[in-house]
Formats: C-alpha cells, sequence, structure tokens
C-alpha cells in the first residue's frame, strides 16, 4: 500500500525524519517544514491515498476526528486564537499523498481568507446554476 516515491509514506514508515507530535492506527501527524506559522501541523493517513476522494470511506471518520483534535492540540500548544484547517486536492498539492493542514491562527497574523481573490457570482442565475450542477452531481 505505501508508495516508495511518495515522501509521506517514508515519514509514515520512518525512512525519514520528521517532528512527529501524534499517531494512532489510521493517521501520522508531523510538523510543516514551510510552516505559515510555528506549530503548521501536517496530518497524514498512514496508508497512500492521494486525494479526499480517494479515501475509503471507513476512514474518513478517524481522519477528521484527528484533524479535530490536533486543532484544539495545536491552538492551545501555540497560544493563538484560532486554528486554519484545510486540505487541497490535486491543484496545489504539494505532495500528491491526502494530508489535512492545521496551522494556528490569530487576528491580524497576516493571511488573508484562503490566499487567493475572492470574488461573487455575475448573477443569482449564475448561483442557482451552480448550486444545480452540484445538486446533481451528488444524485449520482
Amino acid at each position: 500500500m505505501p508508495d516508495p516515491d511518495c515522501l509521506f509514506c517514508r515519514i509514515v514508515a520512518g525512512e525519514v525524519e520528521a517532528h512527529r507530535v501524534f499517531e494512532d492506527d489510521v493517521c501520522v501527524a508531523f510538523l510543516d517544514n514551510r510552516p505559515l506559522f510555528p506549530g503548521h501541523t501536517l496530518l497524514v493517513p498512514r496508508e497512500h491515498h492521494e486525494t479526499l476522494w480517494d479515501l475509503p470511506d471507513k476512514l474518513v471518520a478517524p481522519l477528521f476526528a484527528d484533524a479535530k483534535r490536533l486543532s484544539e492540540a495545536v491552538r492551545d500548544a501555540m497560544g493563538s486564537q484560532g486554528a486554519f484547517v484545510a486540505m487541497n486536492n490535486i491543484v496545489s498539492q504539494s505532495v500528491p499523498h491526502l494530508h489535512v493542514h492545521i496551522a494556528p491562527r490569530n487576528r491580524k497574523d497576516g493571511l488573508r481568507g484562503f490566499f487567493w481573490p475572492r470574488g461573487k457570482y455575475k448573477s443569482d442565475a449564475e448561483a442557482l446554476a451552480a448550486a444545480d450542477r452540484i445538486r446533481k452531481a451528488l444524485d449520482r
């Protein structure tokens, strides 16, 4: 199941050093080596799955339970007001192994929104069309 070319699989296996902060039967968490802020942690499933939609259903709840627990621990340990919890899937995913970013956040810490410009729908009709497309995709 591990991918020998995957950095995160190699960290999980103990072949590559990382500052581990947590592990259980499903996940391993370690400090990001290029953190947004000190304490920025990556949570990865032990099994190699590249995206959220590749993750088996049986692992979804344990992964997100660990993310919840870690977000509170990172917030408390770093003395921050809150936490940023995010996951990229393919686009902006520097390592193709599913991982959840958990970073401490404070008001006026310099990060803005989701790190990219946000906009509005051109019209209510455009928003309704997008919502309808998503609902239809959920029905498949």
